[in-house]
């Protein structure tokens, strides 16, 4: 344990779903003590949220992987007992999280200004959908529909595809990292001033944020709308050719940047139509197809053994199967396996941190609801 830098922090995790949960794995990976604060009997939402309808010990798998190493603590949020003694253990606790939508917790006597008089050093972050304030503060924060509003799913596919989501919870992924990023700054800038410190996070900046790249080019183009490739495979709206995806004689090859007249020269094309850099964006779809066509002549494994030996950026495009099957997957050593309660494993993946020469693992599993009420009470609430 130590390794774990942040070994006797105590977080009271308000939160469901994905974005501020998964914070909170990352906090609980790096040491932190994280309790999750949830419904009596259901518990939080996300229990009942699955992928492929797939349940394990009582709750969704997805439930799993995302609260494993956290404690849980059943209050009922209506009740002015349950709530009472919320307040005894924010006391005590060193962060609160929250992803309720805007007014919630100031019903419930529990927002920023309340807390910070029962505990004036707290770290108080939030996650919203859209924020506070404005036309859309009280829509529903859901990755899809953040991907969707954002002009995220215009970036992907091609340009005869209709709009093209990620297929992951990309936004909630990654508005976790920006909390869990502000909690990190929030507690150093708390160990100069003993204060408390609000941190304040949404879906919406987060996929603005994602986007930093390609909405720096909107702004300074001339309010151009993304330029998706006619030629299927494209990998970037806005990159040149050779980039994308492109089907060999077997599999399929990643091309990255590079440059088009070596490239060229490694699929026996001429490479002096290439030598105007201009061209490789403006005629990105007629180079695509010419280099497609070299590509079918021979295996993606063929043609990277190749090209890496010229210095030439690609990769073979693997499907899960015969990613976990290579070497470079077992090196990495990402997985581990958590030993559920109804004697189940669970195969999941570790934290991605290494902390003075050594990985992150952790084998607790999630929380059944409730299933440390009596030992928080007996840390944090008996005399």
């Amino acid at each position: 344990m130590d390794n774990r830098p942040l070994e006797g922090l105590v977080v009271l995790e308000f939160a469901q779903f994905m974005a501020a949960p998964t914070a909170g794995l990352r906090l609980a990976d790096l040491g932190a003590r994280v309790i999750k604060i949830e419904r009596p009997l259901v518990g939080e939402a996300g229990r009942q949220i699955a992928i492929k309808n797939i349940f394990v010990d009582q709750s969704s798998l997805v439930f799993h992987t995302i609260n494993r190493n956290k404690e849980s603590y059943a209050a009922d949020l209506k009740s002015e007992a349950d709530l009472a003694i919320l307040r005894e253990l924010i006391k005590k606790a060193d962060v609160i999280t929250h992803n309720f939508r805007p007014g919630v917790m100031e019903k419930i006597g529990l927002d920023y200004q309340a807390v910070q008089q029962l505990n004036p050093s707290i770290i108080y972050a939030t996650v919203t959908g859209y924020g506070n304030a404005g036309p859309w503060a009280k829509k529903p924060g859901q990755d899809l529909l953040v991907q969707s509003v954002s002009g995220l799913t215009w970036l992907s596919g091609s340009a005869a595809d209709n709009p093209v989501p990620f297929g992951l919870a990309v936004i909630d992924m990654y508005c976790a990292t920006h909390l869990t990023q502000g909690i990190l700054a929030a507690l150093l800038k708390r160990s100069r001033t003993k204060k408390s410190v609000l941190v304040e996070v949404s879906l919406l900046e987060s996929a603005l944020d994602m986007q930093f790249e390609v909405l720096t080019t909107y702004f300074n183009d001339g309010g151009q709308l993304p330029q998706r490739a006619e030629t299927r495979g494209g990998g970037h709206a806005y990159l040149s050719a050779p980039y994308g995806v492109y089907k060999t004689a077997e599999g399929y090859l990643a091309l990255a940047m590079g440059d088009l007249p070596e490239i060229a020269a490694a699929l026996g094309l001429p490479p002096a139509p290439y030598l105007d850099r201009s061209t490789w964006f403006k005629d990105r779809d007629v180079i695509m197809q010419t280099l497609g066509s070299a590509l079918l002549e021979a295996s993606a494994k063929a043609w990277v053994e190749k090209l890496e030996a010229g210095g030439i950026w690609c990769a073979e495009v693997n499907d899960y199967h015969a990613f976990f099957a290579a070497q470079g997957f077992a090196e990495a050593n990402m997985l581990q396996h958590v030993k559920l309660q109804d004697g189940d494993n669970l195969t999941t993946t570790r934290s991605v941190y290494h902390i003075d020469g050594a990985y992150l693992f952790a084998n607790k599993p999630a929380p059944r609801v409730g299933e440390h009420n009596e030992k928080i009470r007996l840390d944090y609430l008996k005399q």
